[in-house]
């Protein structure tokens, strides 16, 4: 699987934590990433390793929620 299918934007992982009440840590904390993995990426400091971004998209899914793309660009979040 390329990273195109992991791929999601910082804007949609705030949203995404905005929807779920989730501070960073607590995200960091499902994703079993750095807490500043989480504030690196959302600020725009730098992209996770592809594992991290696994595991960050991954914790989201797993609480309910869905990405929407469109073209391959990340477009925003939906909490089934």
């Amino acid at each position: 699987m390329g990273l195109f299918n992991l791929t999601i934007s910082a804007a949609q992982t705030r949203g995404a934590r905005g929807l779920l009440g989730w501070s960073q840590s607590e995200l960091a904390e499902r994703a079993g990433v750095a807490r500043a993995t989480v504030a690196d990426f959302e600020r725009g400091a730098r992209t996770p390793i592809d594992n991290n971004l696994k595991a960050l998209r991954n914790a989201f899914e797993e609480a309910g929620i869905e990405f929407t793309f469109k073209d391959g660009n990340g477009e925003g979040v939906i909490l089934r």
